[in-house]
């Protein structure tokens, strides 16, 4: 057992050191060796071929204007240029601004055509039928965000004099980072492209800017999720050649915000692994430039959050057995993962080294959310706006990929514990239940569970019975109240430490609660509260109840519809922190606190 978990460990810590250290120092070493491919001379005005720029648009009414007007200041023969504003479904008026747009005096001459699809398919079913629908020749995909350098069509269609050159990529840059990590990060993703492009080819491109031959694509499957990398580098493996200029400039303009960077990363990452199992072919042995770049960037890229887990988990095991080397090294693993969460909760309050180390445990995080997504099926190459949140099928995109991940890891965690100790507490409690009432000790009752835009879920709710067996023979479904005569002497006792709420580790390791959130009401309730009360289903959608609440912390038990109307406040105001990964860890931290407070001065009901 030893040797094979030290086998998983130094094997997990080698291929993470290999590829965020050793590959990068390899890679510019072997690029060095080889000669600087010599820049291609101008073409004259005579000889520069047609050229398409396609420009795919969702929800882009703010932005359109302005990225035609840069199309249109491009140093480009304008009866060469064809620029094509694809619409994917737009319902906020972009078709509007873009015609509007091309009757202004800043886009005077420019050749411009506007395809407006009625339904949002997606970016990779707009860019099959554009592309599929032109003539052989030069295409160039840009997005709405990017500014394009004035000479880059003269310095791509220099390249594209060389037969054999399929695709040709712009550099990508940053007007202004969402953070410091995110310009290092570009900086080095930079380097490292034009590294592989002097070894062998780029692998992927940057979406803001690039250019193949329409000859050479072929459609894209819908699930696609990093076209920017698909669509070139399939080119690549059918045995053309990709040129990354550093000299063409893709210029960001929508600054990253926080949140909007980790969403953006889980799609990348999600993307990563879609397409290191797609371009196996890169791999090919035969090319072995482009084989050692591919193998050691994208698809060593795409294993590195699960090798970071894996380094954790058999470090863990391999520290209790006492070795010195193992504990060290474990001990520098929590020191370091604690050094960067501190980070991220106070980023401007701790050094630069600390905020990198932010940077990276975010990026690994983002990776294994999207490497979730993807195995998992969750990723349908659907899209939107960075800065825009779009509630999927799921229900769930109002929470930040990392919340709801780290939210999961910690009710596996916590439900755990909880199960531990309800193992210990079992049989004095059982004793305690059975001598003094008649019944069972387990309670079991449906409760309403998470909610999402196609259903409902219902699930069985665990505690340990605090009431009469025949509470509400007479009286039927109601509320409890202080001092309900129906709770049993063991029961009240129970409830005031909250000690009844035990068996429900079982609902929370089965995922149908969550240590904190709403709490589950019964359905014979349901269908009233949810007439009397402004936005009460809305309170669990794309939200598992939980045993504790900010509600619960705050009120304790419902004993009336008063009660239950003012705690969904409470319920919606959680939500709303589930946004932010920082704002999430101090509410549910806040709330672990207070119940816990709750259970040991046994202040519940």
């Amino acid at each position: 057992m030893k040797p094979t978990l030290e086998i998983l460990f130094w094997a997990s810590v080698i291929g993470v050191v290999y590829h965020h250290a050793l590959y990068p120092l390899l890679l510019r070493a072997l690029a060095r060796r080889r000669p600087l491919p010599a820049v291609p001379a101008a073409l004259p005005a005579d000889a520069l071929p047609p050229i398409t720029l396609v420009i795919p648009a969702y929800q882009e009414a703010r932005f359109i204007a302005g990225k035609l007007e840069d199309c249109a200041r491009l140093d480009y023969p304008h009866h060469l240029l064809t620029v094509i504003v694809a619409c994917d479904g737009c319902t906020d008026g972009t078709e509007e601004a873009a015609r509007a747009a091309l009757t202004s005096p800043a886009c005077a001459g420019l050749n411009a055509q506007i395809r407006a699809f009625p339904l949002n398919r997606g970016k990779v079913a707009v860019l099959n039928d554009v592309i599929g629908s032109l003539k052989p020749g030069i295409v160039g995909l840009s997005d709405v965000s990017a500014h394009l350098s004035p000479d880059s069509l003269k310095r791509a269609a220099a390249h594209f004099a060389d037969p054999g050159t399929g695709v040709v990529a712009a550099t990508y840059a940053l007007r202004q980072a969402g953070s410091a990590g995110e310009a290092r990060y570009w900086a080095y993703q930079t380097a490292i492209k034009a590294d592989e492009a002097a070894l062998a080819a780029p692998i992927g491109v940057h979406g803001a800017f690039y250019l193949f031959r329409r000859e050479l694509f072929t459609p894209l499957p819908a699930d696609t999720i990093n076209d920017d990398v698909v669509l070139p580098m399939r080119m690549v493996a059918a045995g053309a050649r990709a040129i990354y200029d550093r000299g063409m400039v893709a210029y960001e303009e929508e600054r990253t915000e926080r949140g909007q960077e980790f969403r953006r990363r889980v799609r990348i990452a999600s993307g990563n692994v879609q397409q290191a199992l797609r371009l196996v072919a890169l791999a090919d042995p035969r090319r072995p430039g482009l084989a050692f770049v591919f193998l050691s960037g994208k698809a060593l890229r795409a294993l590195a959050p699960v090798l970071l887990v894996l380094a954790f988990a058999t470090n863990l095991v391999l520290a209790f057995t006492g070795s010195a080397l193992y504990v060290l090294a474990f001990a520098g693993q929590v020191a370091f993962y604690g050094f960067a969460t501190a980070a991220i909760l106070a980023p401007e309050a701790l050094p630069k080294p600390a905020r990198l180390a932010a940077y990276f445990v975010e990026g690994h995080a983002a990776g294994l959310v999207g490497a979730f997504r993807q195995v998992t099926g969750r990723d349908k190459g659907r899209w939107a706006r960075a800065g825009e949140s779009k509630v999927e099928l799921d229900g769930e995109d109002f929470t930040h990929p990392l919340v709801r991940v780290g939210k999961r890891a910690f009710d596996i965690v916590v439900g755990a514990i909880a199960m531990m100790v309800l193992i210990i507490v079992f049989i004095p409690v059982a004793l305690a239940i059975k001598l003094t009432s008649k019944g069972p000790v387990f309670y079991r009752q449906i409760r309403v569970g998470q909610s999402t835009p196609t259903c409902t879920h219902l699930f069985y709710l665990y505690k340990f019975r605090t009431m009469r067996v025949d509470a509400e023979a007479r009286t039927g479904a109601v509320w409890a109240s202080a001092n309900d005569p129906r709770v049993t002497p063991i029961g009240r006792f129970m409830r005031k430490t909250r000690i009844d709420e035990l068996p429900q580790a079982i609902n929370v390791l089965k995922g149908e609660m969550s240590i904190v959130g709403p709490r589950p009401e019964r359905p014979v309730f349901f269908q009233k509260l949810e007439t009397e009360i402004p936005f009460y289903v809305e309170r669990t959608f794309g939200l598992k109840p939980g045993i504790t609440g900010l509600a619960q912390v705050n009120q304790g038990y419902d004993a009336s519809i008063e009660d239950v109307r003012s705690k969904v406040s409470y319920d919606h105001a959680y939500a709303m922190r589930l946004l932010d990964p920082v704002d999430w860890i101090k509410t549910d931290l806040w709330i672990i606190l207070r119940t816990f407070t709750t259970m040991v001065l046994g202040k519940g009901q």
